[in-house]
């Protein structure tokens, strides 16, 4: 792929950012939150288990897929112009860099910090004897019954460990009652078993809070599963594999039952990763990576528990609001506020909710009074990421179970959300509900909830669209915006992609919505060419869009030429972004950053000037490829004045302005951190808190 940078040629390599190394770079800056000590010390614990979490998905996603394209010698190149093999040598470099830092930051700074403040995680040798009385007895009471250690031997081969288990690999000498003289051992930790043991209050002086981990408890009692043999080693280690489960959706009858047939398999794909405790010797890291079929690069030596995320659970568990971020109470927009019913504030005017500022309780409320109404006859919604516990599948559970028509598409391909999808699914259908799986090759990724009400004789439409998922607790923790209308074009626009995705058909024109796989990619191309149109003409011309990853190679040429023809492009992207700003006579005019801070900044907005007219659009869909022609996305416009108003000036204006947790990317796809340093500190998130919020 070849680009004109005004009369040259330029190659990928130039065009383009490599999308793995991107996610990386995400992490970086997730990371640099937990280094930074104006962060409240329990929420630095969770920004560093939050990297862990993260790097356990882009093993288990986007490794593996790298590690099986370079299995069967493929050597083309990406967008950006690199192969496989030296994208992976990349990746290996910096997430060995990027473990090594978040231990380091862990041993040398967090803990030291948490033992002050009162929490402590106690090591073998800092036990007192009371405490290594109770740890001995926890061991043979708790531990011990539903542990199996697996001599190795030619009887007792290597046990295929399950993806991301705690697993102990010993070392032994002497021979055991049958004369068997195997030199090492393997023991899976249940995952019933708690991997941090909280010590009982009166082995704790004061008001301190102590922890033991579960490997401490074994390293110091594995003697005690290996009679008369002597232990020479104990070494924790953890294997990542293949997650990504294959269902040919084509091919497939069923695809619920198919998936489920598939699942179990993910915890035995093939292994990417291996994590072992620094303390491991190397005949034992070299055997454990022979058995895993894994080579040296594939190998993570740490000083400290295999599992990072496991210690996700110790703010909660400690329960010390001083040492987290302000509890705040989601505020809520007056129309909503003055109302109990909201089918006749929708009626008064169109209602926009911007999340975690504002609550997201209209949302369930919403779901809720339309299944106990009675002059509601049908709902239908969307259902892609929604937990296992959700007020909302209640109750569309509770509105089919009486009778009124109930659809629900149920994505059962979100990932590492099948399983709760699929029960979701099989409780809907037991009550009579219309539950359908989308469209085959094509992920339903739309956020909407239409419900049809009988009013004086007529039906009338109600929408509720959103760029997040119906999920209560993530709209706790990430922004996004949510749209009530009863507008009859968008209301129409949104029946018709239900019709598409329970019926068959040709897809029908919309209105006001632009929807993939159909018209999002033209439609985004042709508002960016408009831009340009209008700046090669002398007018004024801007596009500003926030997403959270940017990716597909026309969009970004699209916006290389809006850049030579003089509109001025921001670009908030969170995540990866394969564009490359501030190129001389390719993209002066583009400017790019990222936003990390206390929420997961998830909003979709698109603004495009369009002659002064500020056309904004919200949507499900960020700019990459499988969003545009892979999933069913939707993007909505926000057509009352005064919406439009407060999303321009709640979702994008405050994250321009940002000074305090902004980072501004360079040509090189470098990040660096803005420093307010003798200016007015500027947090965008802080901002809205402070406005929408409630004390």
């Amino acid at each position: 792929m070849l680009f004109k940078k005004k009369d040259s040629m330029l190659p990928p390599q130039v065009l383009f950012l490599n999308r793995e190394i991107g996610i990386l770079e995400f992490n970086r800056r997730v990371l640099a939150q937990a280094e930074d000590a104006d962060t409240p010390l329990l929420e630095r614990l969770r920004f560093l288990c939050i990297v862990s979490s993260n790097l356990d998905e882009f093993f288990e996603i986007r490794v593996a897929e790298l590690k099986e394209t370079i299995s069967v010698n493929l050597s083309s190149a990406g967008p950006d112009g690199m192969n496989p093999r030296d994208v992976f040598a990349a990746v290996s470099r910096i997430a060995h860099e990027l473990v090594d830092r978040q231990y380091r930051l862990l041993n040398e700074n967090i803990l030291p910090e948490l033992e002050k403040a009162g929490v402590r995680f106690l090591r073998r040798n800092d036990l007192n004897e009371a405490q290594r009385n109770w740890v001995r007895d926890y061991f043979f009471n708790e531990m011990m019954p539903v542990l199996t250690p697996i001599g190795l031997d030619p009887a007792h081969p290597f046990p295929r460990v399950f993806n991301k288990s705690l697993n102990f690999a010993v070392e032994l000498e002497g021979r055991d009652a049958f004369g068997r003289a195997s030199r090492a051992a393997i023991v899976q930790a249940p995952r019933i078993l708690p991997r941090m043991i909280r010590l009982p209050g009166e082995l704790q002086p004061g008001k301190e809070q102590s922890f033991v981990f579960l490997s401490s408890v074994l390293h110091e009692h594995a003697s005690e599963l290996f009679a008369g043999m002597s232990v020479r080693g104990c070494y924790q280690f953890r294997v990542t594999r293949n997650s990504d489960l294959f269902v040919d959706e084509e091919e497939v009858k069923n695809l619920r039952t198919a998936l489920q047939g598939e699942l179990p398999l993910r915890n035995l794909g093939a292994a990417v990763r291996l994590e072992v405790a620094d303390n491991c010797t190397q005949g034992m890291a070299e055997f454990l990576l022979q058995q895993t079929g894994l080579s040296a690069e594939d190998l993570y030596q740490v000083n400290g528990p295999v599992n990072l995320v496991r210690l996700m659970q110790i703010p909660e568990l400690v329960n010390r609001p001083d040492l987290a971020f302000p509890a705040f109470r989601p505020g809520r927009p007056a129309a909503l506020a003055k109302r109990a019913d909201i089918f006749a504030a929708v009626r008064k005017g169109d209602v926009l909710l911007h999340h975690p500022f504002q609550s997201f309780t209209p949302v369930v409320n919403f779901v809720q009074e339309a299944a106990k109404d009675p002059q509601v006859v049908a709902i239908k919604q969307t259902v892609y990421r929604i937990g296992t516990d959700s007020a909302i599948m209640e109750a569309l559970i509770e509105a089919a179970a009486s009778g009124k028509e109930v659809t629900v598409v149920v994505e059962l391909m979100a990932r590492f959300e099948e399983v709760a999808n699929i029960n979701w699914a099989e409780r809907l259908e037991e009550v009579g509900a219309h539950v359908v799986y989308g469209v085959v090759a094509h992920k339903t990724h739309a956020k909407m909830a239409l419900v049809v009400r009988r009013e004086e004789g007529k039906l009338r439409r109600y929408v509720h669209l959103g760029t997040g998922n119906y999920h209560p607790r993530t709209a706790l923790l990430y922004t996004d915006f949510g749209l009530f209308t009863c507008n009859k074009d968008v209301c129409a626009d949104v029946n018709e992609v239900f019709k598409q995705l329970t019926g068959l058909g040709k897809a029908g024109k919309l209105h006001h919505v632009w929807q993939a796989p159909f018209t999002l990619h033209a439609n985004v191309i042709a508002a960016i060419k408009n831009e340009t149109r209008l700046a090669k003409a002398g007018k004024p011309a801007r596009v500003i869009a926030k997403m959270n990853a940017l990716l597909e190679p026309t969009v970004i040429e699209a916006l290389y030429e809006a850049s030579q023809a003089g509109v001025r492009v921001d670009l908030v992207v969170r995540g990866v972004c394969a564009l490359r700003p501030g190129v001389p006579g390719l993209s002066e005019r583009i400017r790019v950053r990222s936003i990390v801070g206390r929420f997961l900044e998830h909003t979709r907005i698109f603004y495009f000037h369009n002659g002064g007219k500020e056309n904004v659009y919200l949507s499900s869909a960020d700019w990459m490829d499988r969003n545009f022609f892979r999933r069913v996305e939707l993007c909505f416009p926000v057509l009352d004045k005064k919406l439009k108003q407060r999303v321009i000036k709640e979702g994008l204006k405050p994250y321009l302005k940002d000074n305090r947790q902004a980072w501004d990317m360079d040509a090189d796809g470098i990040y660096k951190r803005k420093n307010p340093r003798g200016t007015l500190p500027r947090s965008a998130q802080l901002m809205l808190l402070g406005e929408l919020a409630r004390e």
